[in-house]
């Protein structure tokens, strides 16, 4: 943290990001105003201009961007008609829904889909696949870096975990890590973490680069209780698909490109609802960046 921040500011930040953690785990429901100021313990008369002020957005705003980023993974994720996606994101005709999305995406769910789904593409005899809308005599390979060999399915407990969020391009989460390491040691709590590892909410072909969630995370008992930027939340268990990668974190792109792209569609899966998560295996401080090892998993429906 850069500047030293009042015991009401830290107690506002807790609140507010128990909502959000709140808001991201049921999409699904009503979420109106009144409740989600109980959850904060602000009155409903001050919560959305507090939620406005250190969130950037209204609620509703936020609610009805998440739900429709969540529905452009599922189109192109998943072979759900898109009137079944549109309910899910709580619209009651096709057609509030095809407005809806076009505001935010500039194209209708039909075509984000035709565009934004790799597996659609025609393979080639080797298993590469062809880029999309290419002239048939001039299609060109898309060769993706990806080490197929390298996935496995584990399946996973709930995991209750202290996190800190960043807010904004994956690419600058430095800050985040340095600030939440730094809490990590002064709470005395760095020689009883096994493994250090980050939920990455939002898709960055989706969701702008601004509003990209990503919590710096590491796994606590029941005992722990939240305070200012650090927040506790519970990781859902399931199956997941875990690739490990070697090398530098900006090649992570490729991986989910692999992983999700291909592998998947290949093997018959689809993704499940929930964040990615990135195991880091060593320590980037110490470790050459071609050594580096991460596991990404993806959870799977």
């Amino acid at each position: 943290m850069t500047e030293r921040r009042t015991t009401t500011q830290l107690d506002y930040q807790t609140r507010v990001l128990r909502v959000l953690v709140h808001i991201q785990n049921n999409l699904d429901d009503a979420l109106d105003l009144e409740h989600l100021a109980s959850i904060a313990n602000f009155s409903p008369h001050h919560f959305h201009r507090i939620f406005r002020g250190l969130v950037g957005e209204p609620v509703k705003e936020h609610v009805r961007r998440l739900r429709l980023e969540r529905s452009a993974h599922l189109l192109k994720t998943s072979d759900q008609p898109v009137t079944q996606i549109a309910f899910s994101a709580g619209y009651e005709t096709h057609e509030a829904y095809t407005r809806a999305f076009r505001a935010m995406f500039d194209q209708s769910p039909t075509e984000f889909r035709k565009i934004s789904r790799p597996q659609d593409m025609p393979v080639s005899p080797s298993g590469v696949r062809y880029a999309p809308d290419a002239p048939i005599d001039q299609l060109q390979e898309i060769p993706i870096m990806f080490d197929e060999s390298s996935v496995r399915i584990v399946e996973t407990k709930d995991r209750r975990v202290a996190f800190m969020r960043h807010t904004g391009p994956y690419t600058e989460v430095g800050e985040t890590w340095q600030a939440f390491m730094g809490w990590v040691m002064q709470n005395g709590m760095f020689n009883k973490i096994n493994t250090v590892f980050a939920a990455a909410h939002d898709d960055p072909d989706v969701t702008p680069a601004d509003k990209l969630r990503y919590d710096c995370c590491i796994e606590v008992d029941g005992g722990f209780q939240p305070s200012g930027d650090v927040g506790v939340q519970t990781i859902a268990g399931g199956k997941y698909a875990v690739a490990t990668h070697k090398g530098s974190y900006t090649k992570l792109a490729d991986v989910y490109g692999g992983l999700m792209g291909q592998w998947m569609p290949k093997h018959n899966h689809q993704p499940a609802a929930g964040p990615c998560l990135e195991y880091y295996k060593n320590n980037p401080q110490d470790t050459p960046e071609e050594e580096l090892l991460t596991d990404i998993c993806v959870p799977l429906a």
